[in-house]
């Protein structure tokens, strides 16, 4: 053995010198057992904090599941409520018991306006392109035809109107194409 660590301090008494070693051993542990404590009750409310956090994305999750699924379904909602004064204007018109075929073709063609108002509303136009140069893109040809004083590709008929929905082909127009 060594004769330093057996040897009394000479500022304390002999036999005081382990007592004081324990002593400030004791202090040490204190202070460890103290932190330890701390970082686990700070490491328990970061778990917490943890669980509720993954807590409120999960129903942030399932809110916005929600809120999607009642978007599809009521999508048509403004739309559908805009036809319904088009479809009273109708059976009013088929209720009516009369002869007069200009008042019905007059009642027909409000319809067909109030129609058209409420699909250019919600974002549908028409594509009507006679005169204009084919388009593949809008038009399909169903036929090409002799057109004197027509430039050649050039759209002479209109078979049936096409549709674009918010700047989105809905429907190409069948046309008749100059040769």
């Amino acid at each position: 053995m060594s004769t330093e660590n057996t040897r009394p301090n000479e500022s304390n008494p002999p036999g005081e010198e382990a007592t004081v070693d324990a002593a400030t051993q004791q202090n040490e542990g204190d202070e460890l057992g103290k932190l330890v404590n701390e970082y686990e009750a700070k490491l328990g409310e970061m778990r917490d904090l943890l669980l509720r956090e993954r807590a409120e994305i999960e129903n942030q999750r399932k809110r916005l599941q929600r809120d999607l699924e009642q978007a599809r379904k009521f999508a048509n909602e403004r739309l559908l409520g805009d036809l319904l004064p088009v479809c009273d204007g109708l059976e009013r018109g088929l209720a009516i018991q009369t002869a007069d075929v200009n008042g019905l073709r007059e009642g027909m063609e409000l319809t067909l306006k109030a129609l058209l108002k409420v699909a250019e509303t919600n974002g549908l136009k028409a594509v009507d392109p006679v005169g204009q140069p084919f388009n593949p893109e809008q038009h399909q040809a169903v036929s090409m035809i002799d057109a004197p004083g027509k430039a050649s590709n050039t759209v002479v008929a209109v078979v049936q109107k096409g549709y674009v929905l918010n700047e989105r082909l809905l429907r190409p127009a069948l046309v008749t194409v100059a040769k």
